[in-house]
């Protein structure tokens, strides 16, 4: 079963300041997240309403880097995979600070990665979560940062079992959930490509009956 709950994105995340009913009252919602779920330019580099609204590189991802290398204990020829990598950020600042870190990247977005950071752009590839391109026991780390919310249950299911497979060391996964009725109100009304809309009970359900033996997070909409 799933081992420990980890702060490595909330202070981030709580940074972030939100209108959730602008987001839900503004535009066509479900115009936007019809849009959204095509993971293009108008996702990552549109406007706010379709998605992230510019996704740039900024170097925020640096503190989470280097919490991810001390607390997996990563060193020269670990290898990591992020599953839902996008432009890449967070594993060009992880290789940043461990230069000999073999970093691998998957993304569904073939217009992230095309804008990827390009210190990385090489090591990224083009793929689903639910059917990873990589042999088994490949990975010393596993990671995956608000993706595996964006499955149906069933393939939900596929994507755990393939993290299973493909790590030999640790895992860890950031999705968004929820505690009580307004975080969850607020994630229906902020989310534009969430499926898997758990509670934090539910998540604790869903990695137990798919045998998911990693770390996690949480993301709340307070």
């Amino acid at each position: 079963m799933a081992k420990s709950l980890v702060h490595f994105v909330t202070p981030l995340h709580e940074n972030t300041k939100r209108d959730y009913v602008a987001r839900v009252t503004a535009a066509d919602k479900s115009e936007c997240a019809t849009i959204a779920k095509q993971w293009g330019k108008e996702y990552w580099d549109g406007a706010r309403k379709n998605g992230y609204g510019g996704y740039r590189y900024d170097g925020r991802w640096a503190p989470v880097a280097a919490q991810l290398i001390d607390y997996y204990g990563l060193k020269a020829g670990s290898r990591v995979l992020d599953i839902g990598c996008g432009k890449g950020f967070l594993l060009y600042e992880m290789q940043k600070i461990l230069p000999e870190l073999k970093v691998t990247g998957l993304d569904i977005s073939g217009y992230a990665l095309e804008n990827a950071k390009d210190e990385v752009k090489d090591r990224l590839d083009e793929g689903c979560a639910t059917a990873l391109p990589y042999k088994d026991d490949s990975f010393d780390l596993v990671i995956s940062l608000m993706t595996l919310h964006n499955l149906p249950i069933y393939d939900l299911q596929k994507a755990l079992s393939e993290i299973e497979r493909v790590k030999r060391g640790d895992a860890y996964l950031y999705v968004e959930s929820y505690r009580n009725e307004r975080e969850k109100m607020n994630l229906l009304y902020w989310q534009l490509t969430c499926e898997s809309i758990f509670s934090v009970k539910e998540w604790h359900w869903v990695f137990e009956q798919f045998d998911y033996s990693g770390d996690y997070e949480f993301a709340f909409f307070e």
